[in-house]
């Protein structure tokens, strides 16, 4: 009986799963899933159904600073996109000379800079793969290696950049700062882009790739009319960074507001300071170069993007918050706590159980957005109620729980066929080029980023390598300490409660 009470505690994650699986979009999922867990709970408690709702929405109200930075985060994509600060890393890094040997690595090496500089790995996907698949058709590169390269660059921002809804996402749900997990897992991810930029070049040498350069404005030029219509559905903000590039009018001087935001973010400035920088001087510098015309123009752009955020994310993620509220309320999660501890010695192994139960559900859900809403109480829940340590070093391991789900979410993604990101990666890449046909595997033939990301963060965790990273390393025993070996190791347990914290 006891374990069929836990089955059914745990049955709003199977509804969840159910739905998205089934084709329901999130923002209608997670509020079905969020009544039925309600209902779970009011059968397994006994309590009344407004004190349930009253305990999910103290969880949303706790999450309101999230929103208000979610609304920001939107409005610097929007700015970037459309004022030439986009375009502008396009442009430099064309200046460079492109061939079909190197078309793939500087693929990689803009989308990376430009998805840090917007945070969205989908709308920075849908700016340069029209440009770099052109490109790389004109100069003889391979169209897999050039697709797999806006992907993972595309993805290296979503997952690092404080104005990514993922990493706003995870951060709310672990309660860490968007700035910390920035700071902490920074000289790990520039060491996965170093390491897949020189794979990606040695890539493009072992093919014997042609030495020809071209230029943008052609690449453009040659882009077919279904494919300006495919990315005016999909992204019509790439089509305003093509035409910039195209016209070749934007200074490189538009970077600076990247660089402002990377800046204050090392200074450890808070991230709601750090958005407001970004729009500010991008509109400042767009307004002296022509791309911002008017006041109207900028209150329609804040308008627009504020929109964007209050039509969709937001919204989704309170229902989230508070599907995540009642879950705990209910315990319901005890059971997948239970097996990770059952499986670990150490706490180390406990976080690399966490990073498998992410991507175990990511396969399950076949959405990013999803596999965090899901996952994430999940792990935290491992995290508070399984492990003995000062408040500093739980910090740290929440921070690693943070980057877990979604370095998971999005990179993992691209690496399961039946997953929407690599549905929507192919999906995008074979309108834009639809010379060549493309299939799912393609996507995880030659990602490197992907591969070496996923791959690194399992065998660091759980090796204990990730000390020689700087800041990246967890906190090892006896900092930290499972419950279970608390009496077995004969630590005096002077620390205070996780639950505390």
């Amino acid at each position: 009986m006891k374990a069929l009470i836990m089955l059914f505690k745990l049955s709003p994650i199977f509804v969840l799963c159910g739905l998205v699986m089934s084709g329901f979009d999130m923002l209608m999922a997670a509020p079905m899933a969020f009544l039925y867990a309600v209902i779970v709970c009011k059968i397994t408690t006994k309590r009344k159904v407004m004190d349930v709702m009253d305990s999910a929405m103290v969880n949303v109200k706790n999450a309101i600073m999230v929103f208000f930075i979610f609304m920001l985060a939107y409005g610097v994509a929007a700015f970037f996109m459309t004022t030439g600060v986009g375009a502008s890393v396009i442009m430099a890094a064309l200046k460079i000379g492109i061939s079909g040997s190197n078309v793939a690595v500087i693929a990689f090496i803009v989308t990376c800079i430009l998805s840090v500089g917007t945070g969205t790995s989908w709308g920075t996907y849908a700016a340069t793969i029209p440009i770099f698949m052109w490109m790389s058709h004109i100069v003889g590169g391979d169209p897999v290696l050039t697709m797999c390269a806006c992907a993972g660059g595309a993805a290296f921002g979503d997952n690092v950049a404080l104005i990514s809804d993922t990493t706003i996402m995870t951060c709310a749900i672990q309660e860490v700062q968007v700035v910390d997990r920035f700071r902490k897992q920074l000289a790990w991810s520039l060491g996965c882009v170093a390491i897949s930029s020189i794979c990606f070049y040695v890539t493009g040498l072992v093919m014997k790739l042609p030495s020809e350069t071209a230029n943008a404005s052609q690449a453009i030029s040659n882009i077919p009319q279904n494919a300006w219509t495919a990315l005016e559905e999909e992204r019509p903000a790439a089509v305003d960074l093509l035409n910039q590039v195209q016209d070749g009018n934007i200074p490189l001087w538009m970077m600076i507001p990247i660089a402002i935001i990377i800046l204050l973010a090392v200074l450890r400035l808070p991230t709601l300071t750090c958005l407001a920088a970004g729009i500010v001087s991008a509109t400042v510098m767009g307004a002296f170069i022509g791309t911002i015309t008017s006041f109207g123009d900028f209150m329609q752009q804040i308008y627009d993007s504020f929109a964007d955020a209050g039509s969709w994310i937001v919204i989704m993620v309170m229902w989230v918050i508070a599907f995540g509220g009642v879950m705990r309320e209910m315990d319901a999660f005890r059971p997948l706590a239970l097996f990770c501890l059952k499986a670990s010695k150490k706490v180390r192994h406990l976080m690399f159980w966490n990073a498998v139960l992410c991507i175990i559900g990511n396969m399950l859900l076949s959405d990013d957005q999803a596999q965090m809403a899901t996952m994430g109480p999940v792990i935290k829940e491992v995290v508070d109620d399984n492990v003995e340590g000062n408040e500093k070093d739980l910090y740290e391991l929440r921070c690693r729980n943070a980057m877990y789900g979604d370095a998971i979410g999005v990179l993992a993604g691209e690496l399961i066929p039946w997953h929407v990101c690599n549905i929507y990666y192919v999906g995008l890449c074979a309108a834009v080029y639809p010379l060549a046909s493309f299939t799912a595997m393609d996507l995880l033939s030659l990602n490197f980023f992907a591969w070496i990301s996923i791959g690194s963060l399992l065998i660091l965790t759980l090796t204990g390598w990730d000390r020689f990273i700087p800041k990246f390393a967890i906190p090892a025993e006896p900092q930290v300490h499972l419950k279970k070996n608390l009496s077995a190791a004969n630590i005096p347990n002077n620390s205070q409660p996780a639950d505390k914290i």
